[in-house]
């Protein structure tokens, strides 16, 4: 599975950008997109990095600072590899590969939550939520909402649109699969203090990679995952009130809050990670790359990629 284009095929005037320096490149553009944001926004009106874990308002600013890594990689897709949006999987069909990651990404978020709240993980923290109909959940929410759109897009676009075409290119799909799911669990290394609950939420988002870089090679298209990306963090944090990949979001819950059960084991509730680093995750996550590799292996064994010439 050497030499594999996966959203577009690769032109004669085309350049590769080199893996090493690839990797080096994703941390540069994730910081800047932070830094800008920080020093650009954040600072000038006088938030601290504390106030993430307090106020929605800079945690949605926050989270839109991904915008700038978006830029960045398409500037450089564009400028130097001299690649369209196209070849990163931004091609023109979006509404309904979008839409259909919200769904696919809240379902499975909601199943992951389910399982835990079946087998007595969770209580609800609060009744059932109308805050759609108050302003002062709905503002909040819809902020927020934003945000994850945007965060959600920056990371998928540095790690399933950019990092894995380029090393599917080279070193075949499986290795551009493996790396860039390492990397994505490794941007979430330093979320909480060492722990159990961290070593499994890193395998988890490790799985949350993998079955995103399927899903996107099925579609040909970044559209999907993006919007998945974004229901599911969406829907943990605003949704339920839980922690997403260990922060956890300052607003009411638009949908019931829940809570950790008395005596529930961590690794049924995630513990301080959140749910991403629950055995329920590890479950929902593992069944749905199983699924989609057996549905892109029915071609002779192999997905459904553009080989390269």
């Amino acid at each position: 599975m050497s030499g594999v284009e996966i959203f577009a095929p690769r032109t004669a005037r085309s350049r590769r950008t080199w893996t090493a320096a690839a990797l080096v490149l994703l941390v540069v553009f994730f910081l800047v997109g932070q830094l800008t944001t920080i020093f650009a926004v954040l600072k000038p009106l006088g938030y601290h990095k504390a106030d993430l874990d307090t106020q929605w308002q800079p945690l949605a600013i926050s989270l839109a600072g991904g915008g700038v890594t978006i830029l960045l990689i398409v500037a450089w897709a564009f400028l130097f590899e001299r690649r369209s949006p196209a070849a990163l999987g931004f091609n023109a069909r979006i509404a309904g590969p979008y839409l259909r990651g919200l769904l696919v990404g809240g379902l499975s978020l909601g199943a992951v939550v389910g399982v835990i709240f079946a087998a007595g993980g969770y209580k609800a923290a609060g009744s059932l939520s109308l805050g759609l109909l108050s302003p002062a959940v709905l503002t909040p929410f819809l902020a927020l909402f934003a945000g994850y759109m945007l965060q959600g897009a920056a990371e998928e676009t540095m790690l399933r649109g950019w990092l894995m075409p380029l090393v599917a290119s080279r070193h075949g799909l499986i290795a551009a699969v493996l790396l860039n799911a390492g990397f994505f669990a490794l941007l979430h290394a330093s979320n909480i203090d060492p722990s159990k609950e961290l070593a499994l939420g890193l395998f988890n988002l490790f799985l949350f990679a993998v079955l995103l870089s399927l899903y996107a090679v099925k579609e040909g298209s970044l559209w999907g995952v993006c919007a998945f990306h974004t229901a599911w963090n969406a829907l943990l944090g605003t949704g339920f009130g839980l922690e997403v990949s260990g922060q956890k979001v300052a607003i009411t819950p638009i949908v019931v809050g829940l809570a950790p059960a008395s005596g529930a084991p961590w690794w049924l509730t995630g513990g301080a990670f959140g749910p991403e680093a629950s055995v329920a995750t590890t479950i929902v996550l593992a069944a749905g790359s199983a699924y989609l590799m057996a549905r892109g292996a029915l071609a002779g064994g192999a997905l459904k990629v553009r080989v390269a010439h």
